[in-house]
């Protein structure tokens, strides 16, 4: 297995002197676009009906689970990464810490899968479950991850937004009651300090 997975990352890590454009877009894509996550996460609540508010929350929880199951199993089974062992060729300033599973990828993914799974909002999921596989090219080919890991996040993200779907009955309705009185109290305190201001 291991001689599969530094194949594979050998064949998809950059070379020693990369073309600028395709580094680029590989940081872009490895480092940047996560950032997208939590924005798309807060216009579901700002901007969405009861049903996009209620998918924004599951795949919150989703994605917080997949995380938590991520640190137990590089606790557990901590694996290096490619440049802590002396292999291929790294482009991007990376703690030395466990590789197996991305976060990034785990964290993209069991939001996508969320999505995908709930049915309120499964063409974005359908969206960010491809847009997750140019990702998962990019942190490989900039040296901080092996294939391996990409299939490492996919599984926890998988099985988390399914537990975070199939758990939603018992915990969603009052995290949402929760979320939306917190609204309204943060509303009131803003319009009230707005209108003294004035």
């Amino acid at each position: 297995m291991d001689d599969v997975n530094y194949t594979l990352f050998e064949w998809l890590n950059a070379p020693a002197l990369p073309s600028g454009c395709l580094l680029a877009l590989a940081k872009f894509l490895g480092e940047y676009l996560i950032a997208l996550m939590p924005l798309l996460l807060a216009g579901c609540w700002l901007w969405g009906g009861a049903r996009q508010r209620k998918a924004a929350l599951e795949a919150l929880a989703a994605a917080l689970s997949a995380l938590g199951l991520n640190q137990l199993i590089a606790w557990l089974w901590p694996q290096p990464r490619p440049f802590m062992l002396g292999l291929g060729h790294c482009f991007l300033n990376h703690a030395a810490d466990a590789s197996f599973p991305s976060d990034h990828l785990t964290l993209w993914w069991s939001v996508a899968a969320s999505f995908w799974l709930g049915r309120a909002m499964r063409n974005c999921g359908y969206g960010l479950l491809a847009a997750g596989l140019p990702m998962a090219w990019a942190r490989i080919y900039l040296g901080v991850h092996f294939p391996l890991d990409m299939l490492g996040a996919a599984a926890v993200a998988w099985f988390s937004a399914w537990v975070a779907y199939r758990l939603a009955w018992r915990y969603l309705p009052p995290v949402y009651c929760a979320a939306l009185a917190m609204e309204r109290q943060l509303s009131s305190y803003f319009s009230s300090h707005s209108g003294s201001v004035k």
